[in-house]
């Protein structure tokens, strides 16, 4: 006996409150269906439904059932939605990449390592955005082959590559002094700063802030996970922000020079046996200009 298909049955019926609706909902005819159910009741020695004139309802052991049946075809649904993944990532290369990192340069490091198979059509390459700490975890544990991460970082035992800056740009709203003409980055005071939180990289996050405070700053933060949202409380007047999109342009925003000191430092890191092609690619990316 199936029993996943027959709990189907049973959940089907029990949802519709009638043979016949459920039948047309699974595609095929009542009397299969009834005795499907009728099947399942025999082998679980409990009645599930009763039936009568005005449809069908559950038993006192159906109610009590039903929800683990729901519980038990879900699991299965998840098993095969997982194990599709798996039979689809085979032979992937699994790139990860913090959200800090821009959308371009994010399409420039994963097309760069599809690149270098020397089959391209062969290679599939999946990228994954995630903050520090799970690129990490997800790198040690073999979910990823290779991660961009945010340095200073804990590592543990990972291989790492050289510290790389890839520079930035201040987004400062459009309308605020600072705009206008040149100044320091101290004309910035009254003004938040839109970031990644400081869960996404806690070293990094202190190191800008100390890095700003060297300066003359000490905003306050708003977390933005991404450009997107940094770009949102810029143009609404609420902060300022930083970004690696040297083209990034915006109505409400202004783009300035960041200088070197707020460049973002990222490193990758990577486990053997990582192809040497995959990571040359995705350094080589990562330092390209735009």
């Amino acid at each position: 006996m199936d029993l996943l298909r027959h709990l189907r049955f049973f959940v089907a019926v029990a949802e519709e409150g009638h043979f016949g609706h459920a039948a047309d909902r699974l595609g095929m005819t009542q009397p299969p269906l009834s005795q499907g159910v009728q099947r399942l009741e025999n082998r679980l020695g409990v009645t599930l439904l009763t039936r009568g004139s005005r449809g069908v309802r559950l038993t006192t052991a159906g109610a009590e059932l039903l929800p683990r049946a729901r519980a038990l075809l879900d699991g299965a649904d998840q098993f095969e939605d997982e194990a599709r993944r798996q039979r689809e990532n085979r032979g992937a290369v699994r790139l990860g990449v913090i959200p800090a990192l821009s959308d371009w340069r994010i399409a420039a490091v994963t097309a760069d390592v599809r690149a270098a198979a020397p089959d391209p059509a062969a290679r599939a390459v999946i990228t994954t955005t995630a903050p520090t700490a799970e690129l990490v975890d997800a790198v040690t544990v073999g979910r990823l082959d290779c991660a961009a991460v945010h340095h200073p970082a804990l590592i543990g035992a990972l291989e790492a590559g050289p510290v790389l800056k890839i520079p930035r740009r201040l987004l400062i709203p459009n309308d605020h002094p600072a705009a206008r003409r040149k100044q320091s980055i101290r004309a910035l005071r009254g003004l938040a700063c839109a970031t990644t939180p400081r869960s996404h990289g806690t070293a990094a996050f202190d190191l800008l802030v100390d890095t700003l405070r060297s300066k003359g700053l000490d905003p306050d933060f708003l977390p933005a996970a991404g450009d997107r949202d940094a770009v949102a409380a810029v143009a609404a007047g609420r902060a300022f922000a930083l970004t690696t999109d040297s083209a990034l342009r915006a109505p409400g925003v202004v783009s300035a020079s960041a200088g070197d000191d707020l460049a973002l430092r990222v490193r990758l890191v990577w486990q053997e046996p990582t192809p040497e092609d995959v990571r040359t690619a995705f350094e080589a990316a990562l330092r390209r200009q735009r």
